[in-house]
């Protein structure tokens, strides 16, 4: 911790910058190359070409930046300003090929926004009209956005060593997802691969359709949430292929090393998860007061309630956004209910949004101590503990951080939907569905958003799926201003 405060205290070194994303341009064009060959199977070849060139500049950058002469270390910093122009490059890119299903520059970055980050909002009025090709890319940046091309990276292409945990600890993956190696990022990645192919041969065979299988489990399995349907999930299948793409974003919003360690220590690792219980626990307390708000407020017979009110808890609990039912249509209470779980949000360590259920069961924690404390005496000594395991300070620190810092940016964003006459509660959901990364709309977001607000809501994704913290770097003027190692 005090090497990577006086790591700070440098300004980021351009060569070591450039060298290294020249690094992820390499494994952004692999990644390139099948929605390229998708596009040119399907006959669309006026998007091919536009991939062809968008593979023309990753390439060329992939080739040149890495020769650059910089020393190999990487600072915490330049790292994190890594990872957060990684994720403002591949949507400005990828927006390019987009364009080419006759969408606006402005509605292709976001939807590409939308995408990269695996949230799902889309301003577009209709999707069943567009080709398979540009539905089939929306879910393949959702998928590899579900971990990020900086993980890719460290599996497939970054040697072992100091640069991989600079990496990893961008991200706030360092003690979940990573764990700072190439060999613990290969295992998840592996893991992830696992259990979208398991996803997509379930939902094939359910369905019957490989083509719709695909275009489901990729957001399922990223929490993304783009369908190619207009009525989202409403509009594929039936019960079990609904069942089975929430089952799927559920798997998706824990930790993926859990999957790992259940696999080496046996499936009983489920049951001691603290993160897996909490995550359960509030799916079902949402679905059940979703389930009281349709039957209460909006009249809805049993055998519907019973139906849509867990789908919609679940969907909004792990931030995947598939939806069974217009959200507009529904109350304000029903509404706030599903605010509350997108608040909420996944497990860390997992391709979930929303402040997590780790901080949360951190918060509440605190908040209990806080209680306990008026009823001891006052020199009575009490270690913050979770599950057995004492919290560090620094943990939990971390943990109000970052509550404090998504509440301010809803908060923020929240205020200009407002002033523009938009209705307090469906900005609200907008704005917290955005920023948790999950893709349900109020209605609020189309084609006839004013551009300002799209830019609002594109800004709200980018700093949900960074949590915030590498783009407050990036701000932060000795980033860019002072001395600057040699080494």
């Amino acid at each position: 911790m005090v090497r990577q405060a006086i790591e700070l205290s440098y300004a980021v070194r351009f060569r070591v910058v450039l060298r290294y994303f020249g690094q992820l341009c390499r494994v952004l064009s692999a990644l390139t190359l099948v929605p390229l060959g998708v596009s040119l199977l399907t006959g669309e070849t006026s998007i091919a070409l536009r991939y062809l060139l968008v593979l023309a500049v990753l390439g060329l950058a992939g080739y040149a930046l890495p020769r650059l002469r910089a020393p190999r270390h990487l600072q915490a910093n330049e790292a994190m300003v890594l990872v957060a122009l990684i994720f403002l490059f591949t949507p400005l890119v990828m927006s390019y090929p987009m364009m080419g299903s006759d969408l606006s520059f402005v509605d292709a970055l976001f939807e590409a926004i939308s995408a990269g980050t695996t949230t799902g909002l889309s301003t577009l009025s209709s999707v069943e009209d567009q080709p398979f090709a540009f539905l089939f890319a929306r879910a393949w940046m959702q998928w590899y956005g579900g971990l990020g091309i900086v993980v890719f990276s460290l599996a497939v292409l970054t040697q072992p060593g100091l640069v991989a945990k600079r990496l990893a600890i961008t991200e706030n993956y360092e003690d979940d997802l990573v764990g700072g190696t190439r060999a613990h990022a290969h295992r998840i990645l592996m893991v992830y691969g696992s259990l979208t192919g398991l996803g997509v041969v379930l939902l094939w065979l359910l369905c019957g359709n490989l083509r719709q299988a695909v275009l489901y489990t990729f957001p399922a399995v990223s929490t993304g949430g783009f369908a190619p349907h207009d009525r989202s999930l409403a509009g594929f299948g039936g019960m079990a292929e609904q069942w089975l793409v929430t089952l799927l974003g559920l798997g998706g919003a824990l930790s993926l090393v859990l999957y790992h360690q259940a696999l080496r220590k046996g499936w009983r690792t489920f049951l001691q998860d603290l993160q897996l219980r909490g995550l359960l626990a509030a799916g079902l307390a949402a679905t059940l007061l979703m389930a009281l708000c349709l039957r209460t407020a909006s009249a809805m017979p049993w055998s519907e309630v019973v139906r849509h009110a867990p789908l919609l808890a679940l969907s909004a609990q792990t931030t995947t956004g598939f939806s069974t039912l217009d959200i507009s249509h529904l109350g304000a209470a029903s509404k706030v209910v599903l605010i509350l779980s997108m608040l909420i949000g996944g497990g860390i360590g997992s391709t979930a949004g929303g402040i997590k259920i780790f901080r949360l069961l951190v918060l509440l924690r605190l908040v209990h101590l806080t209680v306990l404390r008026t009823c001891l005496p006052r020199h009575a000594v009490i270690d913050p503990r979770l599950g057995g395991r004492r919290l560090r300070e620094a943990e939990i620190q971390e943990a109000l951080f970052i509550i404090l810092l998504f509440f301010m940016v809803v908060a923020v964003s929240w205020f200009p939907f407002v002033v523009m006459g938009y209705a307090p509660l469906d900005s609200l959901f907008e704005v917290v569905s955005a920023t948790g990364t999950v893709g349900l709309s109020a209605g609020v977001t189309g084609p006839d958003l004013p551009t300002p607000l799209k830019g609002v809501l594109c800004v709200d994704m980018l700093l949900g799926r960074l949590e915030i913290v590498a783009w407050l770097i990036i701000i932060f003027p000795r980033t860019w201003i002072g001395r600057r190692r040699e080494i």
